[in-house]
């Protein structure tokens, strides 16, 4: 009985540990999450008509997964503390959901990153050709490009000279710094998914493993 006692005291305290984690790596990925969205590059990749919906998708499911994460490690602890097989219940079915969302996230950034590219791009070439027609219709997307980028034009910057940054030291292809701008982003988005969905994994492990524990201890009184 003291050893069934003992040992479930200390899978309560490694699952309030785990919580603990679970709810401050929650909150870095919401962080970074927005950071991605928001941060100053990929914003100005945004125009007035038009926006990377394919990538944009990718990170509203991280942030999404990180506030869940943040909720899920709370009541965690809660579960934990008041020893309720209901509550762990509860606690581990949110984790699967948040390990589902997370591999989701992981997998189409790593599987969705040519999408990405080619919606990114496509933006870009429809402001260059709007350029080209009329120079005040596409000004201020190339600008924006330009500036984010640090590039100019495609091929040459001949004939967007007037939209490049005037401190640029080497042409480069705006279609090629776009790509390795998404392919670096999504990488990280990917990488950041498939670590948290193999955290819950174990968060999955303690609540299972406490909810046997508890359950045996009950049936012995």
């Amino acid at each position: 009985m003291g050893r069934v006692q003992g040992g479930m005291r200390c899978v309560k305290f490694l699952l309030f540990i785990f919580n603990f984690i679970f709810w401050l790596a929650g909150s870095a990925v919401v962080a970074f999450g927005l950071w991605l969205r928001f941060g100053e590059v990929v914003r100005d990749l945004t125009t007035e008509e038009k926006s990377p919906e394919y990538f944009y998708m990718g990170l509203y499911v991280l942030v999404g997964a990180g506030i869940l994460m943040m909720t899920v490690g709370f009541f965690g602890c809660c579960g934990a503390a008041r020893e309720s097989q209901c509550l762990l219940g509860a606690f581990f079915t949110c984790l699967l959901v948040i390990f589902a969302a997370e591999v989701t996230a992981g997998v189409f950034a790593f599987i969705g990153k040519k999408a990405a590219v080619d919606e990114v791009q496509a933006i870009y070439n429809e402001a260059y050709a709007n350029y080209l027609n009329d120079s005040e219709k596409g000004n201020k997307t190339l600008i924006q490009f330009h500036d984010a980028l640090q590039c100019c034009g495609k091929e040459s910057d001949a004939q967007v000279k007037a939209t490049c940054p005037k401190d640029i030291q080497e042409h480069k292809n705006c279609l090629e710094e776009i790509k390795i701008l998404i392919d670096s982003k999504l990488h990280l988005v990917g990488i950041v998914g498939i670590a948290i969905a193999g955290i819950t994994i174990f968060g999955m492990i303690f609540s299972m493993v406490l909810c046997c524990a508890i359950r045996n201890t009950r049936d012995m009184l």
